[in-house]
């Protein structure tokens, strides 16, 4: 019998669901996180990319050789380049230049084209960038933040892992808004099992520099987004983001970015509100790629 290896594609997603230990405090609540940074490119966008990827050429949309565009803070970038690499597409990633040098370089390493934009420019300048490529004929624009494959990523694994390891028994779900796919694909799966579960989502402050997410302008919000599965949105603080995030590191040994430390924080902030819930964090990429900012460097 021949035997069937798995490919690098085959080990996104199925990510582990682990318990705080200290945290937490003394609470009756279970607080769990979904850790994300698992997945071979290192955050949950590599559940988006490869969908986004994939639906577009079972649609002929694209096919293997054409070059793809996106605009992009970091994950979603190094994600797709993965795909890419992985599925013979040519990447071009456009990104503000204030990104960490590790997100440029894993980019590089999988073989993508990077532009960069001013950080003044942003994020909003990066995705009107992509738009007039594609209309230079450069490629062929995914955009995360219109594109329904998104978060159907997301209502097809996410949510429904994070069901089964709960055995049902989610009551909170925290998750920080970028371009917003996780929260509305697994916000749109755990309300079909449960309506009464609640959707938090987490926000940066007027003034914080959270990376990852965004209080985005009415005209650029993402059209993925719909308020209305949302029940809860949290303003966070770059402090308080950073502070957590280093705590998870240093007493639970749970290494990641900003945006998962402002999303315990969160998590945090809820549990002293309720009793005997199971509240569930995304913990969205790894900690390895902020090193260069001195985030983690002793105080």
């Amino acid at each position: 019998m021949t035997l069937q290896y798995p490919t690098i594609a085959d080990c996104v997603g199925n990510t582990p669901l682990v318990r705080l230990q200290r945290l937490a405090g003394q609470t009756s609540n279970t607080l769990l996180l979904k850790l994300e940074g698992n997945n071979p490119a290192g955050s949950v966008k590599d559940r988006p990319a490869l969908s986004m990827i994939a639906r577009a050429e079972s649609r002929g949309q694209i096919k293997p050789g054409d070059t793809l565009i996106e605009a992009t803070s970091g994950n979603t970038g190094i994600a797709l380049a993965m795909a890419a690499a992985i599925k013979g597409y040519k990447m071009i990633l456009i990104m503000p230049d204030n990104s960490t040098a590790e997100r440029k370089a894993a980019m590089a390493a999988y073989g993508a084209e990077l532009i960069l934009v001013t950080k003044e420019e942003g994020m909003e300048g990066a995705r009107d960038l992509a738009q007039q490529l594609e209309a230079d004929g450069r490629g062929v624009v995914l955009d995360q933040f219109a594109n329904g494959d998104n978060p159907m990523a997301h209502y097809t694994s996410t949510g429904p892992e994070i069901w089964q390891q709960t055995q049902g028994r989610v009551t909170h779900f925290i998750s920080s808004m970028g371009t917003t796919g996780t929260i509305m694909g697994c916000s749109q799966y755990l309300k079909e099992q449960n309506p009464a579960v609640q959707i938090v989502g987490l926000q940066p402050m007027e003034g914080a520099a959270i990376p990852g997410i965004r209080r985005w302008p009415q005209q650029y919000l993402p059209k993925i987004f719909d308020a209305a599965r949302v029940d809860r949105i949290v303003d966070m603080s770059q402090d308080e983001a950073e502070q957590t995030m280093r705590r998870l590191a240093r007493e639970e040994g749970i290494f990641c970015g900003v945006s998962s430390g402002g999303a315990v924080a969160a998590m945090l902030r809820l549990s002293q509100e309720v009793e005997n819930a199971t509240l569930v964090a995304i913990i969205c990429d790894r900690g390895d790629r902020y090193l260069s900012t001195g985030l983690f460097d002793p105080s």
